[in-house]
């Protein structure tokens, strides 16, 4: 039987698969959105491991925050602003290429390490 964070992770593994092809075949919208549900899935795997709330945009916030603090990793903090900003530009489609493909590689980052929390 599989986990509630075990599923979270599986289902991030295929989002950040699915954004690269996105990305690959130039629909940025769709690599953002893929970008974001990668990272929120991966917060959301890290919560139920520990017996966090995780219902909430608010919520991923204070987790990220609060890991933060706990792994004394502030980066965690402005990779995490960076899938959000990916996440609005699904709504806003602002971003160019260039900044989809930075966003995925702090995505990449992001959900290794949160990976390595699990771990």
């Amino acid at each position: 039987m599989t986990t509630r964070s075990e599923y979270h992770t599986d289902t991030a593994n295929e989002f950040l698969s699915k954004a690269r092809v996105y990305l690959a075949d130039g629909d940025l919208l769709q690599a953002s959105e893929k970008c974001w549900g990668a990272t929120a899935r991966m917060v959301k795997a890290v919560a139920e491991t520990r017996g966090w709330r995780h219902s909430t945009h608010g919520d991923l916030f204070r987790i990220i925050d609060r890991l933060a603090e706990e792994l004394n990793d502030k980066r965690l903090q402005i990779l995490f602003r960076s899938a959000s900003a990916l996440h609005q530009n699904f709504y806003e489609g602002w971003m160019f290429e260039a900044g989809v493909a930075d966003g995925l590689k702090d995505v990449e980052e992001i959900t290794g390490r949160l990976r390595e929390v699990l771990d």
